[in-house]
């Protein structure tokens, strides 16, 4: 098998960013996007391309945009600030978001009304999941599956051409596409985020190991199966094959660029040697406890962790700019033995005002809050191509389709935005928007991503202002 020679400098492609360029590392099975370079772009970063201003900041960075579900709403009490405006103070669970006050906007009184119960009962966990991207009343059945496009395909399907990747899905649950789960709802809504059509979810990728493939391997699906298997027998990284790249950039890029580049592939060597660890743990020592299926770390946050980083290293190389990530579905019933809580988190959260419970459903919110802090945190530490962060340049929207998972509300639901779009967010501010529709706010994400013709989605009554 010869060496793939197509070098970094060959690899064109137009972006709206105002990069004319979009560079890789090269070698046998191995293709390493790499995050924009001062060096390497016009002294004035803005759009060039006929996709005028698509997912592009005013300077002509790439504009990001992710959506974090975690299960079961959030104790209320311990959720919502006590005053609102630029003031607040952050709750207790929100705590974890203190070096991030100014970079967030906690976002009250926007409700899930495609959620709500009508003649179809019980199942809010299924509509919780299944709406919460889609705006959009599911189909009760576990056979007939009916939804809506999600605001994450209708984003990719304008900007996904921009990118690698239209967009990415992840999970850290094993996905289901089929059966019947809550209260007769399919299991397909209850497991997944995104949709490409009312029928059709987007099957979402639970091992970090395939992901990590997904976004540096090369070649056609035989081809990378014999090569990855190849860097595991000679326990070589996937860096060791874009060598002669690396070097070539080295000498074209300045001092300061060098810098970025040796961090950048730093921190791809860490994540891939993390998921090889994980890759090689045996099953866990307790027999009556439950092996994750391979590729998967034992510890949910290191799971988590793994995703997270994923996630910000195709944002940095602009493999995309669109993704979902489903920390759990709705009605997980996950332990969380590593904070001392062994009970289930859904049986926990039907506290019925008892105190004790009430406290291990706050600690698990508040658990969660500290993982998606650490995300922002990341973001917030790597520098983007017009010297913004990442976190500055994005939109994450941070959030669960249950509001009290006591009583399976689905208005007033528990929402965090993080990141200025690219400048055009306000953020360091509690709001109350008063009863709106979410998917006024996803009207309002998808105007900055460029889709300002986008006359309507879902339920929406308008865009949403004040953010």
């Amino acid at each position: 098998m010869k060496r793939n020679d197509i070098r970094s400098e060959n690899v064109a492609d137009r972006t709206a960013g105002g990069f004319n360029r979009r560079r890789f590392l090269r070698g046998l099975g191995a293709c390493v996007a790499l995050p924009a370079f001062a060096s390497s772009a016009p002294t004035k970063l803005l759009a060039a391309s006929s996709a005028g201003k698509l997912a592009a900041t005013a300077t002509g960075a790439p504009l990001r945009t992710a959506f974090l579900y975690f299960p079961n709403g959030a104790i209320p009490g311990e959720w919502w600030p006590k005053q609102d405006g630029t003031d607040f103070d952050l709750s207790r669970t929100l705590e974890p978001l203190g070096q991030f006050r100014r970079q967030i906007q906690v976002l009250g009184e926007l409700d899930d009304r495609s959620a709500l119960p009508q003649d179809d009962g019980s199942g809010d966990h299924a509509r919780a999941n299944g709406t919460f991207l889609t705006s959009v009343r599911i189909k009760k059945s576990a056979t007939d599956v009916h939804a809506g496009i999600s605001i994450d395909q209708v984003m990719a399907r304008d900007v996904g051409h921009l990118t690698r990747f239209p967009s990415l899905e992840l999970t850290c649950e094993t996905s289901r596409l089929s059966g019947a789960c809550d209260s007769g709802y399919s299991c397909a809504y209850q497991y997944n985020l995104s949709w490409s059509s009312p029928t059709t979810p987007m099957t979402a990728e639970a091992n970090p190991g395939q992901v990590f493939e997904r976004l540096f391997g090369a070649g056609p699906p035989g081809e990378r199966i014999e090569n990855l298997q190849r860097r595991r027998q000679e326990q070589r990284s996937i860096l060791d094959f874009v060598l002669d790249d690396t070097r070539q950039m080295q000498r074209r890029l300045n001092p300061r660029d060098n810098d970025k580049l040796d961090q950048y592939l730093t921190g791809v060597r860490e994540l891939e040697i993390r998921i090889q660890k994980a890759e090689r743990l045996g099953d866990p020592k307790d027999p009556k406890v439950d092996s994750p299926p391979a590729g998967i770390p034992a510890s949910y946050g290191e799971h988590l962790e793994l995703m997270f980083d994923i996630l910000t290293l195709a944002f940095q190389s602009d493999s995309t700019r669109v993704a979902t990530l489903l920390l759990a579905h709705d009605g997980s019933n996950r332990s969380f033995s590593e904070i001392g809580i062994p009970e289930g988190h859904h049986d926990l959260s039907h506290h019925f005002n008892d105190k004790a419970k009430i406290q291990k459903v706050s600690e698990i919110d508040l658990w969660y809050v500290t993982q998606f802090a650490r995300f922002l945190q990341k973001l917030d530490q790597t520098r983007d191509v017009d010297g913004n962060s990442l976190l500055h340049n994005s939109m994450i929207l941070y959030g669960s389709g249950n509001a009290d998972g006591n009583r399976h509300t689905h208005v007033n639901l528990p929402l965090v935005l993080a990141g200025a779009g690219g400048g055009t967010l306000a953020p360091g501010r509690y709001v109350r928007h008063g009863s709106k529709p979410a998917a006024n706010l996803f009207l309002s994400m998808a105007d900055r991503m460029g889709l300002e013709n986008l006359p309507r989605f879902g339920d929406s009554t308008g865009r949403l202002g004040n953010i």
